[in-house]
């Protein structure tokens, strides 16, 4: 039987790594990005088709599973990769995000966060315990410990109450994680970094969640509203105060520039819901920035979204079927777009690992900023 989880490191280049996780449903090439499968689905694609853009792992969402259809009845259906036929690695979040920023009436306390759904508004309750048990029955590969997503804007002393009660629960989250044993077996658990802004504070949480021990290691609290600048001031640091020989995993980022100078700081892996989120809603992402397929000028352009993109959207329609099918909302838009943007954002990450291998990556990133204009 293959490894349960291991990281190797092929090449670096400054603080840029390369390599790979081996996992038993697969290996996952880092960089890395992970399209997000919310609901069982990454939203407008079929899971082979996320594949052949060269995706290896994908994220499932803990909170929206276990209002809909409920983790006990994924569990009883064969698990998360039955379910929705994707058979290589998942990696699920805690659901602590999605409880802070969905549930209108939220309770916090040390045992966890009481919770109405935006759903029906059903009371639920998620501690540490009930989300690795979620997690577990869902059948996940990467199991994220349950946290609290510090807001951007908190006071220090916010800050610093959030970031302990999140290592307190993170220390829980190892324990329920362990206690289920035949599924501790096979799969992995990271813990996340939390403290804003600050660096000290930082520092503390990577050293606490170091004392525990996780197979890889998440940044979270970014992407929150803080600006791309003060992101970057904080990967500046970040990375470098986690195990150098252990996944390091940025959540819920990001746009591709953000992507680029992250991997130059020395992060393996991403998810986000802009590729798939924006091609609904008519945003391209091309190799010389993004586009609105809306705009009357494309109403006549048979030029492909991205003259240099090998996807089969490029191959085989125009940027004015594209602006057609979106103008008149047809489900064929959202497909094609959303495989265009999926299979952009791979691209992008291959690029990466090939230039980190090669030694070149601080030519790539300058080529790229040089060519890709912020919207």
């Amino acid at each position: 039987m293959a490894e349960r989880f291991t990281f190797s490191i092929a090449a670096t280049d400054g603080k840029a790594r390369t390599g790979t996780i081996h996992m038993q449903r697969g290996d996952i090439h880092t960089p890395a990005f992970m399209p997000v499968g919310t609901a069982a689905t990454v939203k407008a694609m079929k899971p082979e088709t996320v594949r052949a853009t060269g995706a290896d792992i994908i994220l499932g969402n803990t909170y929206h599973l276990m209002l809909r259809p409920g983790a006990e009845r994924v569990a009883r259906l064969g698990g998360l990769h039955k379910f929705m036929n994707w058979h290589r690695p998942i990696l699920t979040d805690s659901g602590g995000y999605q409880v802070m920023s969905l549930s209108e009436l939220t309770k916090m306390s040390e045992d966890g966060v009481e919770f109405q759904s935006h759903l029906d508004g059903s009371r639920h309750m998620l501690t540490p315990e009930r989300s690795m048990e979620i997690q577990r029955l869902l059948g996940s590969d990467i199991v994220m410990a349950f946290d609290e997503c510090t807001k951007n804007g908190a006071s220090r002393e916010e800050a610093l109450a959030s970031m302990e009660r999140s290592m307190r629960w993170a220390k829980r989250s190892r324990d329920g994680f362990d206690s289920g044993e035949a599924h501790a077996a096979k799969a992995a658990l990271f813990g996340i970094q939390q403290g804003s802004l600050d660096q000290e504070m930082r520092a503390a949480s990577a050293e606490a969640l170091i004392d525990i021990g996780f197979d890889g290691y998440a940044i979270g609290g970014l992407a929150v509203g803080e600006g791309q600048e003060a992101m970057f001031d904080v990967l500046d640091y970040a990375p470098g105060q986690l195990p150098a020989d252990k996944p390091r995993y940025l959540m819920g980022v990001g746009k591709p520039d953000d992507l680029v100078g992250a991997v130059e700081r020395g992060v393996d892996m991403f998810d986000c819901v802009l590729p798939s989120r924006s091609g609904r809603n008519g945003q391209a992402f091309t190799s010389t920035g993004p586009i609105n397929i809306r705009n009357a000028k494309f109403a006549e352009d048979l030029s492909p979204l991205d003259e240099s993109c090998a996807c089969s959207v490029c191959d085989n329609y125009s940027r004015a079927y594209l602006h057609h099918l979106i103008r008149a909302k047809e489900i064929l838009g959202a497909m094609l777009m959303t495989e265009h943007n999926i299979a952009y954002y791979q691209a992008l990450m291959a690029g990466m690992r090939d230039a980190i291998a090669t030694g070149s990556f601080a030519d790539f990133a300058k080529k790229f900023r040089s060519t890709y204009l912020r919207s």
